[in-house]
């Protein structure tokens, strides 16, 4: 399936000179939506993953349909204050900003294979920071999963010690 047909462009979001990747129309069609979720399944399913993680907010999406497909667990990472139990934070910059990820610090256990799932692969930051939290509870990083790569940004310089498995290149 060609996935970019469903990503819609927005201009000047969240900032000007941004384009930002809308990715409601995927998500709105059901077909789509459903091959996204297969696809990642697919690539997946023999790799003997424990836990997915799931990047706030957006991973969230992909990552409860993932862990679900592969019959495993799902790990929240949020923003820092977000979590109801004790955490660990790792901050971090973005394009436009910074920002700080919480993890409760008995989601992922000691030697666990994990994949990372988030929507958008950009500068690499906030997968950077999720890697570092996952890596201090002492899971092992499988993969990282994205539906969209903006390989403009070269956010891949940050992973180049991971698998990294995205749908679409921008």
């Amino acid at each position: 399936m060609d996935f970019t047909r469903y990503i819609r462009d927005v201009p000047d979001f969240p900032q000007e000179g941004i384009i930002f990747k809308d990715i409601t129309p995927l998500l709105g069609t059901p077909e789509a939506f459903r091959a996204t979720i297969d696809t990642f399944a697919d690539y997946y399913r023999d790799q003997n993953i424990d836990v997915v993680v799931g990047i706030d907010a957006r991973g969230f999406i992909f990552a409860a349909g993932l862990a679900y497909q592969l019959g495993v667990g799902l790990v929240p990472v949020r923003k820092s204050g977000k979590l109801p139990y004790k955490t660990i934070e790792e901050s971090y910059d973005l394009e436009y900003g910074s920002n700080t990820l919480a993890i409760h610090q008995d989601a992922i256990a000691p030697g666990a294979s994990v994949v990372i799932c988030d929507d958008v692969i950009a500068t690499g930051g906030t997968l950077t920071a999720t890697v570092n939290l996952v890596e201090k509870l002492g899971g092992q990083v499988a993969s990282i999963a994205a539906l969209i790569e903006l390989t403009f940004l070269n956010g891949r310089r940050h992973l180049i010690d991971y698998d990294i498995y995205s749908l679409i290149e921008f």
